[in-house]
Protein backbone atom coordinates (compact mmCIF):
# COMPACT_ATOMS: atom_id res chain seq x y z
CA UNK A 1 0.00 0.00 0.00
CA UNK A 2 1.74 3.21 -0.94
CA UNK A 3 2.50 5.67 1.95
CA UNK A 4 1.71 8.69 -0.40
CA UNK A 5 -1.75 9.98 0.40
CA UNK A 6 -4.61 10.64 -2.88
CA UNK A 7 -3.76 13.29 -5.15
CA UNK A 8 -4.33 16.77 -3.75
CA UNK A 9 -4.27 15.44 -0.17
CA UNK A 10 -1.96 17.35 2.13
CA UNK A 11 1.10 15.20 3.40
CA UNK A 12 2.16 14.96 6.64
CA UNK A 13 3.74 17.93 8.24
CA UNK A 14 7.70 17.84 8.99
CA UNK A 15 8.94 18.34 11.91
CA UNK A 16 12.04 20.58 12.47
CA UNK A 17 14.45 17.52 12.83
CA UNK A 18 13.95 16.47 9.38
CA UNK A 19 15.91 18.78 6.84
CA UNK A 20 15.16 19.11 3.39
CA UNK A 21 11.61 18.23 3.27
CA UNK A 22 8.98 20.01 1.30
CA UNK A 23 6.65 22.81 3.18
CA UNK A 24 3.95 24.99 2.02
CA UNK A 25 2.89 26.38 4.93
CA UNK A 26 3.75 30.56 5.61
CA UNK A 27 7.08 31.84 5.03
CA UNK A 28 6.98 32.40 8.78
CA UNK A 29 6.40 29.05 10.07
CA UNK A 30 9.94 28.16 7.82
CA UNK A 31 12.99 26.53 9.74
CA UNK A 32 16.49 28.02 9.29
CA UNK A 33 18.29 25.94 7.13
CA UNK A 34 22.22 26.46 6.74
CA UNK A 35 22.38 25.97 3.68
CA UNK A 36 21.83 28.53 0.69
CA UNK A 37 18.36 28.93 -0.03
CA UNK A 38 16.84 27.93 2.37
CA UNK A 39 15.96 30.70 3.79
CA UNK A 40 19.40 31.61 5.63
CA UNK A 41 20.58 34.88 5.63
CA UNK A 42 23.23 35.78 3.07
CA UNK A 43 26.64 36.36 4.06
CA UNK A 44 27.45 39.71 5.33
CA UNK A 45 23.98 40.56 6.41
CA UNK A 46 24.23 42.64 9.67
CA UNK A 47 27.53 42.67 9.45
CA UNK A 48 29.34 46.54 9.99
CA UNK A 49 28.70 48.47 7.01
CA UNK A 50 25.35 47.60 6.19
CA UNK A 51 22.23 48.97 8.53
CA UNK A 52 22.44 51.58 10.87
CA UNK A 53 25.54 53.15 12.20
CA UNK A 54 26.97 51.65 16.08
CA UNK A 55 26.45 54.04 18.93
CA UNK A 56 28.63 57.42 19.27
CA UNK A 57 31.80 56.40 20.48
CA UNK A 58 31.97 52.66 19.58
CA UNK A 59 34.11 51.52 16.66
CA UNK A 60 33.55 52.10 13.88
CA UNK A 61 31.16 54.86 14.47
CA UNK A 62 31.71 57.31 11.51
CA UNK A 63 34.59 54.67 9.41
CA UNK A 64 33.57 54.64 5.27
CA UNK A 65 30.96 51.75 4.65
CA UNK A 66 27.57 51.20 2.83
CA UNK A 67 25.16 53.12 5.15
CA UNK A 68 27.31 54.87 7.30
CA UNK A 69 27.00 57.97 8.30
CA UNK A 70 30.51 60.40 8.08
CA UNK A 71 32.03 64.03 8.60
CA UNK A 72 31.51 65.85 5.15
CA UNK A 73 35.24 65.83 3.91
CA UNK A 74 37.41 69.27 4.80
CA UNK A 75 37.11 71.80 2.47
CA UNK A 76 40.40 72.47 0.64
CA UNK A 77 42.81 75.20 2.10
CA UNK A 78 45.70 75.47 -0.30
CA UNK A 79 46.84 78.50 0.81
CA UNK A 80 45.76 78.26 4.91
CA UNK A 81 42.86 79.50 4.49
CA UNK A 82 39.77 76.42 3.98
CA UNK A 83 38.02 77.57 0.58
CA UNK A 84 34.18 77.63 1.43
CA UNK A 85 31.96 80.40 3.47
CA UNK A 86 33.98 81.81 6.13
CA UNK A 87 33.30 82.57 9.92
CA UNK A 88 34.13 85.58 11.86
CA UNK A 89 37.18 83.70 13.04
CA UNK A 90 38.31 81.90 9.53
CA UNK A 91 38.83 85.60 8.33
CA UNK A 92 40.58 87.15 11.30
CA UNK A 93 43.20 84.16 11.45
CA UNK A 94 43.27 83.56 7.56
CA UNK A 95 44.35 86.86 7.00
CA UNK A 96 47.15 86.02 9.28
CA UNK A 97 48.21 82.51 7.76
CA UNK A 98 47.75 84.22 4.20
CA UNK A 99 50.58 86.50 5.82
CA UNK A 100 52.62 84.42 7.38
CA UNK A 101 53.00 81.98 4.40
CA UNK A 102 54.36 84.74 2.06
CA UNK A 103 55.93 87.24 4.21
CA UNK A 104 57.71 88.76 1.08
CA UNK A 105 54.77 89.95 -0.83
CA UNK A 106 52.81 91.29 2.05
CA UNK A 107 55.32 92.08 5.08
CA UNK A 108 58.24 93.05 2.80
CA UNK A 109 56.38 94.68 0.21
CA UNK A 110 55.12 96.92 3.01
CA UNK A 111 58.21 97.73 4.57
CA UNK A 112 59.26 98.97 1.65
CA UNK A 113 55.99 101.24 0.55
CA UNK A 114 56.04 102.66 4.48
CA UNK A 115 59.92 102.76 4.40
CA UNK A 116 59.65 105.12 0.92
CA UNK A 117 56.84 107.41 2.02
CA UNK A 118 57.86 107.32 5.62
CA UNK A 119 61.26 109.40 5.01
CA UNK A 120 59.21 111.88 2.38
CA UNK A 121 56.53 112.03 5.42
CA UNK A 122 59.49 112.73 8.00
CA UNK A 123 61.03 115.78 5.77
CA UNK A 124 57.58 117.13 4.93
CA UNK A 125 57.13 117.15 8.78
CA UNK A 126 60.30 118.71 9.39
CA UNK A 127 58.92 121.59 7.54
CA UNK A 128 55.58 121.75 9.01
CA UNK A 129 57.14 121.89 12.53
CA UNK A 130 59.79 124.78 11.85
CA UNK A 131 56.35 126.73 9.88
CA UNK A 132 55.12 126.35 13.18
CA UNK A 133 57.78 127.27 15.17
CA UNK A 134 58.37 130.19 13.83
CA UNK A 135 54.66 131.22 14.06
CA UNK A 136 55.31 130.70 17.65
CA UNK A 137 58.16 132.89 18.23
CA UNK A 138 56.68 135.53 15.78
CA UNK A 139 53.36 135.65 17.41
CA UNK A 140 53.74 137.82 21.01
CA UNK A 141 51.72 139.78 23.38
CA UNK A 142 53.60 142.82 21.97
CA UNK A 143 53.02 142.10 17.93
CA UNK A 144 51.12 144.73 16.63
CA UNK A 145 48.10 143.43 14.32
CA UNK A 146 50.03 143.98 11.44
CA UNK A 147 52.80 142.08 12.14
CA UNK A 148 50.78 139.00 13.88
CA UNK A 149 48.48 139.58 10.32
CA UNK A 150 51.74 139.03 8.22
CA UNK A 151 53.25 136.18 10.33
CA UNK A 152 49.71 134.23 9.90
CA UNK A 153 50.47 134.55 5.82
CA UNK A 154 53.84 133.62 5.96
CA UNK A 155 52.88 130.86 8.14
CA UNK A 156 49.92 129.82 5.43
CA UNK A 157 52.20 129.75 2.48
CA UNK A 158 54.94 128.21 4.34
CA UNK A 159 52.90 125.52 6.03
CA UNK A 160 49.88 124.65 3.74
CA UNK A 161 52.03 122.96 0.92
CA UNK A 162 53.76 121.05 2.80
CA UNK A 163 50.77 119.66 4.20
CA UNK A 164 49.08 119.65 1.19
CA UNK A 165 52.17 117.41 -0.42
CA UNK A 166 52.10 115.52 2.53
CA UNK A 167 48.25 114.35 1.72
CA UNK A 168 48.88 113.41 -1.61
CA UNK A 169 51.38 111.62 -1.20
CA UNK A 170 49.84 109.02 1.76
CA UNK A 171 46.96 108.81 -0.60
CA UNK A 172 48.90 108.17 -3.47
CA UNK A 173 51.24 105.68 -1.53
CA UNK A 174 48.73 103.75 -0.04
CA UNK A 175 46.32 103.51 -2.98
CA UNK A 176 49.66 101.61 -4.41
CA UNK A 177 50.19 99.82 -1.17
CA UNK A 178 46.47 98.69 -1.40
CA UNK A 179 47.00 97.22 -4.60
CA UNK A 180 50.02 95.50 -4.47
CA UNK A 181 48.84 93.46 -1.27
CA UNK A 182 45.32 93.12 -2.61
CA UNK A 183 47.10 90.75 -5.71
CA UNK A 184 49.77 89.44 -3.57
CA UNK A 185 47.02 87.78 -1.00
CA UNK A 186 44.46 87.10 -4.21
CA UNK A 187 47.44 84.58 -5.31
CA UNK A 188 48.07 83.61 -1.67
CA UNK A 189 44.52 81.97 -1.18
CA UNK A 190 44.96 79.76 -3.84
CA UNK A 191 48.30 78.52 -2.63
CA UNK A 192 50.63 80.48 -4.37
CA UNK A 193 53.52 82.75 -3.49
CA UNK A 194 54.57 86.20 -6.06
CA UNK A 195 57.25 88.40 -5.54
CA UNK A 196 57.07 92.06 -5.58
CA UNK A 197 57.45 92.62 -9.12
CA UNK A 198 54.77 90.18 -9.72
CA UNK A 199 52.23 91.85 -7.24
CA UNK A 200 53.10 95.24 -8.81
CA UNK A 201 52.64 93.84 -12.02
CA UNK A 202 48.51 92.25 -11.05
CA UNK A 203 48.06 95.20 -9.14
CA UNK A 204 46.23 97.71 -11.61
CA UNK A 205 47.31 101.05 -9.81
CA UNK A 206 46.06 104.12 -12.06
CA UNK A 207 42.50 101.79 -10.85
CA UNK A 208 43.15 101.62 -7.62
CA UNK A 209 44.02 105.12 -7.32
CA UNK A 210 40.61 105.92 -9.08
CA UNK A 211 38.15 104.21 -7.32
CA UNK A 212 40.19 105.67 -4.23
CA UNK A 213 39.14 109.02 -5.53
CA UNK A 214 35.88 107.92 -6.25
CA UNK A 215 34.72 106.97 -3.12
CA UNK A 216 35.62 110.14 -1.10
CA UNK A 217 34.17 112.26 -4.52
CA UNK A 218 30.80 109.73 -3.31
CA UNK A 219 30.85 110.63 0.37
CA UNK A 220 31.64 114.48 -0.43
CA UNK A 221 28.69 114.58 -1.91
CA UNK A 222 26.12 113.86 0.98
CA UNK A 223 27.86 116.45 3.23
CA UNK A 224 28.33 119.74 0.74
CA UNK A 225 24.48 120.33 0.60
CA UNK A 226 24.22 120.17 4.73
CA UNK A 227 27.10 122.12 4.79
CA UNK A 228 25.65 125.14 2.41
CA UNK A 229 22.24 124.82 3.66
CA UNK A 230 23.62 125.29 7.30
CA UNK A 231 25.84 128.45 5.86
CA UNK A 232 22.51 129.86 3.89
CA UNK A 233 20.62 129.75 6.93
CA UNK A 234 23.53 131.33 9.30
CA UNK A 235 24.01 134.20 6.70
CA UNK A 236 20.15 134.82 6.71
CA UNK A 237 20.83 134.81 10.74
CA UNK A 238 17.90 131.85 11.55
CA UNK A 239 19.95 130.52 14.06
CA UNK A 240 17.55 128.23 15.84
CA UNK A 241 16.74 126.49 12.01
CA UNK A 242 20.59 126.49 11.58
CA UNK A 243 21.41 125.18 14.39
CA UNK A 244 18.77 122.43 13.76
CA UNK A 245 19.41 121.34 10.41
CA UNK A 246 23.35 120.96 11.55
CA UNK A 247 22.54 118.50 14.02
CA UNK A 248 19.85 116.46 12.35
CA UNK A 249 21.80 116.52 9.39
CA UNK A 250 24.96 116.00 10.52
CA UNK A 251 23.99 113.00 12.42
CA UNK A 252 21.89 111.62 9.25
CA UNK A 253 25.20 112.08 6.78
CA UNK A 254 27.24 110.37 9.59
CA UNK A 255 25.00 107.27 8.96
CA UNK A 256 24.61 107.47 5.45
CA UNK A 257 28.82 108.14 5.34
CA UNK A 258 29.10 104.58 6.98
CA UNK A 259 26.55 102.87 5.06
CA UNK A 260 27.44 103.74 1.71
CA UNK A 261 31.57 103.49 2.44
CA UNK A 262 30.42 99.40 4.07
CA UNK A 263 28.51 98.82 0.60
CA UNK A 264 31.46 100.35 -0.92
CA UNK A 265 34.17 98.20 1.11
CA UNK A 266 35.05 95.54 -1.84
CA UNK A 267 35.61 97.62 -4.91
CA UNK A 268 39.63 97.05 -4.14
CA UNK A 269 39.17 93.53 -4.80
CA UNK A 270 37.33 93.58 -7.42
CA UNK A 271 39.17 95.92 -9.39
CA UNK A 272 42.36 93.93 -8.94
CA UNK A 273 41.35 90.39 -8.71
CA UNK A 274 38.30 90.79 -11.17
CA UNK A 275 40.31 93.40 -13.76
CA UNK A 276 36.86 94.96 -13.60
CA UNK A 277 36.75 98.70 -14.13
CA UNK A 278 36.67 101.60 -11.21
CA UNK A 279 32.59 102.20 -12.01
CA UNK A 280 32.44 98.30 -12.54
CA UNK A 281 34.10 97.37 -9.34
CA UNK A 282 32.01 100.06 -7.40
CA UNK A 283 28.58 98.05 -8.46
CA UNK A 284 30.14 94.48 -8.11
CA UNK A 285 30.89 95.54 -4.63
CA UNK A 286 27.37 97.22 -4.13
CA UNK A 287 25.85 93.70 -5.32
CA UNK A 288 27.89 91.80 -3.07
CA UNK A 289 27.41 93.77 0.38
CA UNK A 290 23.22 93.68 -0.62
CA UNK A 291 21.63 91.47 2.36
CA UNK A 292 25.02 91.12 4.53
CA UNK A 293 25.58 94.93 5.62
CA UNK A 294 25.52 94.05 9.24
CA UNK A 295 28.07 90.91 9.14
CA UNK A 296 30.52 92.75 6.76
CA UNK A 297 30.14 95.79 8.80
CA UNK A 298 30.88 93.93 12.24
CA UNK A 299 33.92 92.23 10.80
CA UNK A 300 35.27 95.21 9.18
CA UNK A 301 34.58 97.38 12.94
CA UNK A 302 36.36 94.35 14.18
CA UNK A 303 39.50 94.38 12.10
CA UNK A 304 39.93 97.83 12.66
CA UNK A 305 40.28 97.61 16.64
CA UNK A 306 42.51 94.88 16.27
CA UNK A 307 44.57 96.91 13.61
CA UNK A 308 44.78 100.13 16.09
CA UNK A 309 45.50 98.02 19.23
CA UNK A 310 48.57 96.57 17.48
CA UNK A 311 49.66 99.80 16.02
CA UNK A 312 49.45 101.40 19.25
CA UNK A 313 50.96 98.98 20.92
CA UNK A 314 54.31 99.21 18.11
CA UNK A 315 54.19 103.14 18.58
CA UNK A 316 53.99 103.19 22.10
CA UNK A 317 58.14 102.44 22.56
CA UNK A 318 58.66 105.29 19.49
CA UNK A 319 56.05 107.97 21.47
CA UNK A 320 58.26 107.86 24.61
CA UNK A 321 61.41 108.07 23.14
CA UNK A 322 60.30 110.71 21.31
CA UNK A 323 58.91 112.95 23.52
CA UNK A 324 61.76 112.19 25.64
CA UNK A 325 64.15 113.50 23.05
CA UNK A 326 62.22 116.42 22.65
CA UNK A 327 59.53 116.01 20.35
CA UNK A 328 57.34 118.13 22.31
CA UNK A 329 59.29 120.71 22.18
CA UNK A 330 56.37 123.01 20.23
CA UNK A 331 54.27 122.65 23.18
CA UNK A 332 56.40 125.15 25.38
CA UNK A 333 55.36 127.90 23.71
CA UNK A 334 51.96 127.62 24.80
CA UNK A 335 52.66 127.67 28.28
CA UNK A 336 55.46 130.26 28.41
CA UNK A 337 54.43 133.74 28.43
CA UNK A 338 56.38 137.02 26.84
CA UNK A 339 58.57 137.17 23.67
CA UNK A 340 61.60 136.36 26.16
CA UNK A 341 60.48 132.57 26.88
CA UNK A 342 58.82 132.49 23.32
CA UNK A 343 62.51 133.40 21.82
CA UNK A 344 64.59 130.97 23.60
CA UNK A 345 62.32 127.75 23.06
CA UNK A 346 64.25 125.49 21.43
CA UNK A 347 62.97 124.14 17.54
CA UNK A 348 61.42 121.25 16.37
CA UNK A 349 63.81 118.00 16.94
CA UNK A 350 64.92 115.98 14.13
CA UNK A 351 66.20 113.20 15.85
CA UNK A 352 62.34 112.73 17.49
CA UNK A 353 60.63 113.17 13.88
CA UNK A 354 62.92 110.28 12.46
CA UNK A 355 62.40 108.14 15.84
CA UNK A 356 58.84 109.19 14.96
CA UNK A 357 58.88 108.26 11.64
CA UNK A 358 60.33 104.68 12.41
CA UNK A 359 57.85 103.68 14.72
CA UNK A 360 55.36 104.78 12.41
CA UNK A 361 57.02 102.59 9.30
CA UNK A 362 56.41 99.65 11.81
CA UNK A 363 53.55 100.12 12.75
CA UNK A 364 51.96 100.20 9.30
CA UNK A 365 54.40 97.81 7.92
CA UNK A 366 52.56 95.15 10.55
CA UNK A 367 49.10 96.22 10.11
CA UNK A 368 48.69 97.43 6.29
CA UNK A 369 48.82 93.41 5.01
CA UNK A 370 46.29 92.70 8.07
CA UNK A 371 43.50 95.22 6.83
CA UNK A 372 44.22 94.47 3.56
CA UNK A 373 44.06 90.63 4.31
CA UNK A 374 40.70 90.88 5.48
CA UNK A 375 39.17 93.03 2.83
CA UNK A 376 40.54 89.77 0.33
CA UNK A 377 38.61 87.54 2.61
CA UNK A 378 35.61 89.42 3.33
CA UNK A 379 35.40 89.57 -1.01
CA UNK A 380 36.04 86.05 -1.61
CA UNK A 381 33.73 84.72 1.31
CA UNK A 382 30.74 86.82 -0.35
CA UNK A 383 31.61 85.50 -3.69
CA UNK A 384 31.45 81.88 -2.71
CA UNK A 385 28.50 82.60 -1.03
CA UNK A 386 26.30 84.53 -3.44
CA UNK A 387 27.83 82.63 -6.75
CA UNK A 388 29.91 79.25 -5.69
CA UNK A 389 33.37 80.30 -6.21
CA UNK A 390 34.76 78.12 -3.95
CA UNK A 391 34.18 75.38 -6.83
CA UNK A 392 36.47 77.39 -8.70
CA UNK A 393 39.34 78.18 -6.61
CA UNK A 394 39.61 74.41 -5.15
CA UNK A 395 40.03 73.50 -8.99
CA UNK A 396 42.23 76.17 -9.91
CA UNK A 397 44.66 75.50 -7.11
CA UNK A 398 45.82 72.51 -8.73
CA UNK A 399 47.15 75.06 -11.58
CA UNK A 400 50.32 76.11 -10.09
CA UNK A 401 51.27 78.76 -12.99
CA UNK A 402 48.54 81.09 -13.84
CA UNK A 403 49.21 84.27 -15.47
CA UNK A 404 47.97 87.34 -15.02
CA UNK A 405 45.20 87.26 -17.65
CA UNK A 406 44.33 83.34 -16.36
CA UNK A 407 43.82 84.58 -13.13
CA UNK A 408 41.45 87.42 -13.55
CA UNK A 409 39.43 85.25 -15.71
CA UNK A 410 39.12 82.59 -12.93
CA UNK A 411 37.35 85.57 -10.87
CA UNK A 412 34.98 86.81 -13.43
CA UNK A 413 31.62 85.20 -13.10
CA UNK A 414 30.88 83.50 -16.76
CA UNK A 415 34.22 84.05 -18.67
CA UNK A 416 36.02 80.86 -20.25
CA UNK A 417 39.60 80.87 -19.81
CA UNK A 418 42.59 79.65 -21.78
CA UNK A 419 43.30 76.74 -21.11
CA UNK A 420 42.98 73.52 -19.40
CA UNK A 421 43.31 72.53 -15.53
CA UNK A 422 46.29 70.19 -14.85
CA UNK A 423 44.26 66.82 -14.51
CA UNK A 424 41.02 67.56 -16.69
CA UNK A 425 39.60 65.42 -19.60
CA UNK A 426 40.53 66.09 -22.50
CA UNK A 427 37.17 66.54 -23.77
CA UNK A 428 35.47 70.28 -23.63
CA UNK A 429 34.82 69.93 -20.20
CA UNK A 430 38.54 70.63 -19.55
CA UNK A 431 38.15 74.33 -19.27
CA UNK A 432 37.75 76.95 -16.91
CA UNK A 433 34.28 77.69 -17.80
CA UNK A 434 31.82 75.11 -16.21
CA UNK A 435 28.58 75.75 -18.50
CA UNK A 436 28.82 73.33 -20.89
CA UNK A 437 31.68 71.53 -19.86
CA UNK A 438 31.65 67.73 -21.05
CA UNK A 439 34.83 65.70 -19.66
CA UNK A 440 35.19 64.28 -16.57
CA UNK A 441 34.99 66.17 -13.28
CA UNK A 442 32.52 68.86 -10.97
CA UNK A 443 30.54 71.13 -12.81
CA UNK A 444 26.41 71.88 -13.67
CA UNK A 445 27.53 68.83 -15.90
CA UNK A 446 29.52 65.64 -15.99
CA UNK A 447 32.68 68.17 -16.87
CA UNK A 448 35.47 69.64 -15.45
CA UNK A 449 35.04 73.47 -14.63
CA UNK A 450 36.62 76.14 -13.05
CA UNK A 451 33.62 78.96 -13.29
CA UNK A 452 31.59 79.65 -10.34
CA UNK A 453 28.61 77.36 -10.54
CA UNK A 454 26.73 75.41 -8.75
CA UNK A 455 28.35 71.51 -7.81
CA UNK A 456 26.99 68.93 -10.30
CA UNK A 457 26.98 65.16 -10.01
CA UNK A 458 30.76 63.36 -10.33
CA UNK A 459 31.29 61.31 -13.11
Amino acid sequence: MSDNGPWGSQPDQPSAEQPGTAHSGSDSDLPRYPYPGSGQPPPGYGQPGYGPPPPYGQPGYGTAGYGQWSAPPPAPSPGGVPLRPLAVGDILSGAFTLIRRNPAATLGLAAIVQTVYGVLSAFFAWAEQRAAHKLTVSVTPQASSTQFGHAIGHFFLSYVPYLAADLVLAFIFQAVLTGMLTGALGRGLLGNKITIGEAWRIARVPEVIAVSLLVPLILLGIWVPIAVIVGVLAIAKITVLAVLVGVVGFVGAFLATVWISVRLSLAVPAIVLEGAGPVAALKKSWQLVQGSWWRIFGITLLAGIVVAVIGGILQIPFVVVETLVGGSSGLGPIFSHGATAAATVAGPSLIAIIIGAIGSIIAATCTRPISAGVTVLLYADMRIRKEGLDLALSQASQARALTGDEFRGLWRPGVTGPGPVPGAGPGPGGGWDPGGSQGGGTGPGPGTGLGPGPAGPPA
